[in-house]
Formats: structure tokens, C-alpha cells, sequence
């Protein structure tokens, strides 16, 4: 005997209503939607709009508006919606929850790699070309202006109670014999305008040039110096900095390249700006063909002064023997190029029959030393 098991038709969807936005214009298209069980499609008519969408690939777009019904696209359309308050008509859709990725991960991978590359050409090449060409149209009382608002953030940021600046070290004999050392390494320099130096009571042993021809020693190198002459040799490579415009050019580097990288991440209020920038003209990390110019510079500078160029290499010396090439010293003229070869550098600099000049008398040293003591 044979069963015959009857055949239920599959309940037809009535037709709904609903618009359709085309993702071009912002018309709303009045339509009609009815499902083709036959074709697995969801048919959508209108005045101006034939179209046919396969229930495979249509996708809910929550809707952020609080409205009562479904917005719904199609998973390879990026860009049409169609709403409709017909909600019963979803339970047709076997893919409505379904994500759907508009953009292939090979193209997301290049587009990113290609603003990665961007920023790096802004900050690596454009800003550096840009920042010199500016250098040059600064008027000097610019300059000054820039150098003297960054020594003070630079005496605010090394002042470890918070409560005061870090104090200039001003003892009366001490400054006579700074300025006795700087008028003879500059009385034969075209400076282009005048230095200002400054002793700053820290420990460091660093010394740096800042926009303006300001010039700062830490209380740690002069306390680290075995002879005036080794502190007239850092004196000279900063001199040759100023003349440069170094601090100036690395400055503007150092704003401009952390200015777009707080566009990038949202630091629109500058205040990371002003916190990197200190330190990087703190550590004033020139790059090693502008250390190389500055030794250069300053060799020329010692021998017109009567002082040995190999100066700078016995301080060299010692501090390699302490700390080792490049380590330890947060000083910037110990890290490019490496001490060894500044040492190598300054010792070839130096004529053999050099007739050397004392740069301070005996007691004039002594009180260069004593400069912070109060």
C-alpha cells in the first residue's frame, strides 16, 4: 500500500511597503517589497526603482535614530538602505545578522601602509626641509624669544621640589671667569647674535645650545672637568652650534613633527608638545653630521685660543672609562658620533708642536668651580 504524504505549499509573504534609498541622492523612493520564494529574492518596485535582491545578502544596519522598523542593505552595497516597518518580513532574511566586510583586507593593508608611509615622509623628510628653510627667515629677536621661553621650561622641568626653577649658579668670580673664557673663544667667530651663558645648579653632566645663543652648563660637567681647557672645548662645539643655528632648526623639527603626531592622537591642547620638545633640547640630539661640523668648528676655535683641541678628548677619555661608548652620559655631545671616535678625532686635530696658552689663571678656574656655591 502506498502512502501518499501531501504536499503543504509554503505560505506566500504578503507584499510590504517600505523606501528606498538609492545612496546617491537623498530621495526617498516609495516601494514595494515582496519575497519570490521561486528565485530567493526579495523583489523591490517602484516609480523609478526595478530591483531584485538576493535574501542571502541582505544585512540589518542598526539603526541609531530610534526608529520603529528595519533599515536593511545589501552586504556587497555599501552605500543604499531600504527601511521598512514591516518587521515579520525580516524572519525571511537568513543573513540579516550576518557581518559582511565591505572592504578587502588587501586594500585596508595598503591604505594603511600607505598613511603610515605619509606620515613618516611628513615627519622624516618635510618638516626637517621645511624647518630648515624656516630657520633662516626667523628674525634674531625670535630667536631669543624661543630660546629664553624654552630655558625657562627647561629650569621648570629639572626644579625637582615644583616649587621654583632650577637656579642659575651666579657667584660673582665664577661669572667673570665664564665671560673671561668666552670672550676669547668668540672674539674671532661671526656669531649671529650674541651668547648669553648660563649655569644651571643640576647635577647632569651636559651642557647644550638653545635658540638665541643661549648656551647652559650643568654644575655636573664643570664639577666633571679636570682643567679650564676641557670646558672651554665644550664650550667651543656649542659656540659652533650657535653658528649653525642648530637649536633653532632642531627646535622647529622637534615642534613640527610632534605637532602633526598630535593631530594623529589627539593632543590638540600641546601639552605633550611642550613636555617632548623640552626634553628633546634638553638632550638636543643633533644629527652626527652636525656634531662632526660643531667638533670641526670648535677645534678651529680652541687653536686660535691657544688651547689643545685634544682637551675635549681627555674628558672623553675619563667618561669612557666610567660609562662606557654612548652609555651612561645623557649628554648630547657623547652621542654622536661614538666618544671613541670623537677621542680619535680631537687627538688628530691637535698639532704636535701645539704651544698651549692657559685660557684662565689658577684661581680663575678654582672659581669657575665654585660657580653654584653660595
Amino acid at each position: 500500500m502506498t502512502t501518499i504524504i501531501p504536499v503543504v505549499p509554503r505560505e506566500k509573504a504578503p507584499d510590504a511597503d517600505g523606501r528606498y534609498f538609492d545612496g546617491e541622492t537623498a530621495r526617498a523612493h516609495p516601494v514595494t517589497l515582496r519575497i519570490d520564494e521561486t528565485t530567493e529574492a526579495l523583489h523591490i518596485s517602484g516609480e523609478d526603482v526595478s530591483q531584485s535582491w538576493p535574501l542571502g545578502v541582505i544585512r540589518l544596519v542598526p539603526d541609531q535614530a530610534g526608529v520603529k522598523g528595519l533599515v536593511l542593505r545589501r552586504g556587497d552595497d555599501p552605500l543604499a538602505r531600504l527601511f521598512t516597518k514591516d518587521r515579520v518580513l525580516a524572519q525571511r532574511f537568513p543573513a540579516l545578522k550576518k557581518r559582511t566586510t565591505d572592504i578587502k583586507r588587501s586594500h585596508l593593508m595598503a591604505w594603511a601602509f600607505g598613511a603610515v608611509a605619509s606620515v613618516a615622509l611628513i615627519i622624516l623628510v618635510l618638516v626637517p626641509l621645511m624647518a630648515d628653510q624656516l630657520a633662516e627667515f626667523i628674525p634674531p629677536e625670535g630667536e631669543q624669544a624661543l630660546g629664553e621661553t624654552t630655558l625657562d621650561s627647561i629650569r621648570s622641568a629639572l626644579d625637582q621640589s615644583g616649587l621654583r626653577p632650577l637656579p642659575f649658579c651666579e657667584a660673582p668670580e665664577g661669572m667673570a671667569a665664564l665671560r673671561k673664557m668666552q670672550q676669547k673663544l668668540s672674539r674671532a667667530t661671526d656669531l649671529p647674535v650674541p651668547l648669553k651663558v648660563h649655569v644651571l645648579d643640576h647635577e647632569m653632566i651636559n651642557a647644550f645650545a638653545l635658540p638665541g645663543g643661549h648656551v647652559v652648563f650643568m654644575r655636573g660637567l664643570i664639577e666633571q672637568a679636570e682643567s679650564a681647557e676641557e670646558v672651554a672645548a665644550v664650550f667651543a662645539h656649542e659656540i659652533g652650534h650657535v653658528v649653525s643655528r642648530d637649536p633653532t632648526r632642531h627646535a622647529l623639527r622637534s615642534a613640527g613633527s610632534i605637532g602633526v603626531l598630535g593631530l594623529l592622537f589627539g593632543d590638540f591642547a600641546g601639552g605633550a608638545l611642550v613636555l617632548f620638545l623640552t626634553e628633546q633640547l634638553i638632550a638636543a640630539q643633533y644629527s652626527q653630521q652636525a656634531e662632526t661640523d660643531a667638533d670641526t668648528f670648535a677645534y678651529g676655535v680652541l687653536q686660535d685660543s691657544g688651547i689643545a683641541p685634544s682637551a675635549i678628548a681627555d674628558m672623553f677619555e675619563r667618561m669612557l672609562q666610567a660609562y662606557g661608548d654612548a652609555q651612561g652620559v645623557k649628554s648630547h655631545f657623547l652621542s654622536h658620533p661614538r666618544m671613541s671616535e670623537r677621542i680619535e678625532a680631537a687627538h688628530a686635530a691637535t698639532p704636535r708642536d701645539f704651544r698651549h696658552v692657559d685660557i684662565l689663571t689658577p684661581s680663575e678656574w678654582r672659581a669657575l668651580q665654585t660657580i653654584c656655591d653660595r
